[in-house]
């Protein structure tokens, strides 16, 4: 065999080895491609457990929620005008009393003399006075000398009067009905002008004041209904009735002062609560509600996954997940309402809707479902 011929056996033997090889990697490519992709199919087929929930109209009464404070309609730290001594203390703490109610008395030292000095001077220059009109009527006087009487008989009169005056003010009595609070002075106590010696406070009705942005002013109006909640009593709401709007709107955080007023007849509620409000606005309305897991929130839009009912192989029931792009209201408790997208009986996905695609087959598990209350309270610690 010549050389040229054992060349081109060689290449042709290369050539065979060659693609022997790159036949062995492409076909073993290719079947790993088939097996893979049955694999995935067989994966992506496989029923995903979900829990579901059945759509249903509620109905939505539209609100405006806000934050605020109880405040009562007439209260005050009580205090004496004039300084002294605490001579009798006429109160218990914690006590109701009326309005005019004696609660505090001063010493009062040399009053009394004062005053009677003062009411027997008056009734001296009274006497002159009466003498010197006889006397000025005989035309024994004259017309001033009874002028100079008159005038120190009025100055004596209001001399009385001011010790009076003085005297009642060592006498701390309550403005109005209410209900004391703690007693903060002692007998024997020397008290300045404006100590504090007990706090009074009238506990019904109250006021709930609160801010609300200035948008919502359109909706808001005197006698409208508000219902009030408090962190010392969970679960209950106290109704109250929108009693005035502030006349002008606060031009830092442009929000204006709302006042309601709340009857307070079994006296739960005190002044200083910090209470949550929802005003009602509108008429109630007829709404599709669902748990609020049972939506997804994407930058394209809100969506959830309804469950289809379908016949499958040998006519055994086939249950998909279809995803539906819907439009949402507001929210209350664990609930959402939805405006457009799904129609009462609807059968809604609530969970396990992050593993599902359009067309997916799912198993129903409702053993163990979100929470679906529209007015949910915090478990007891």
């Amino acid at each position: 065999m010549s050389t040229a011929s054992k060349t081109a056996l060689r290449m042709v033997l290369m050539l065979i080895v060659v693609g022997l090889v790159f036949g062995g990697v492409f076909g073993y490519g290719a079947v790993r491609s088939i097996f893979i992709a049955k694999f995935l199919a067989g994966f992506g087929n496989q029923a995903q457990t979900v829990a579901t929930t059945t759509a249903t109209t509620s109905s939505w009464q539209p609100t405006l929620s806000s934050v605020g404070s109880i405040v009562a309609v007439n209260g005050a730290n009580l205090s004496a005008e004039v300084a002294g001594i605490v001579d009798t203390i006429d109160f218990r703490s914690g006590e109701d009393v009326p309005a005019g109610a004696l609660l505090l008395t001063l010493r009062p030292n040399n009053d009394p003399a004062v005053l009677a000095q003062l009411q027997a001077t008056a009734a001296l220059d009274e006497i002159n006075y009466e003498r010197d009109v006889k006397q000025f009527r005989a035309n024994a006087i004259a017309q001033s000398q009874v002028d100079t009487d008159r005038a120190n008989l009025q100055a004596a009169q209001a001399q009385v009067q001011a010790q009076q005056a003085l005297m009642v003010e060592k006498h701390v009595r309550a403005p109005f009905a209410g209900r004391l609070g703690i007693r903060e002075v002692d007998i024997g106590q020397y008290l300045s002008v404006g100590t504090a010696i007990v706090t009074l406070q009238q506990l019904n009705p109250l006021y709930v004041d609160f801010y609300l942005p200035q948008q919502a002013l359109s909706q808001l109006q005197v006698g409208q209904s508000v219902n009030v909640a408090v962190d010392a009593f969970p679960g209950r709401t106290f109704p109250a009735k929108i009693s005035a709007l502030n006349t002008v709107v606060d031009n830092t955080t442009r929000s204006v002062q709302v006042r309601a007023t709340l009857a307070n007849d079994d006296l739960l509620l005190r002044p200083g609560m910090f209470a949550t409000i929802k005003v009602e606005t509108g008429t109630p309305q007829e709404l599709v509600t669902l748990p609020q897991t049972a939506l997804t929130y994407n930058p394209y839009g809100t969506t959830v996954y309804t469950v289809q009912h379908q016949a499958g192989a040998q006519g055994k029931p086939l249950l998909t997940a279809q995803q539906v792009f819907v439009t949402t209201g507001d929210t209350r408790g664990d609930q959402v309402a939805v405006l457009t997208g799904v129609a009462p009986g609807t059968e809604v996905v609530t969970a396990g809707q992050l593993k599902l695609r359009n067309g997916a087959p799912v198993v129903v598990n409702n053993t163990v479902t979100p929470p679906n209350d529209p007015n949910p309270t915090p478990p007891n610690e």
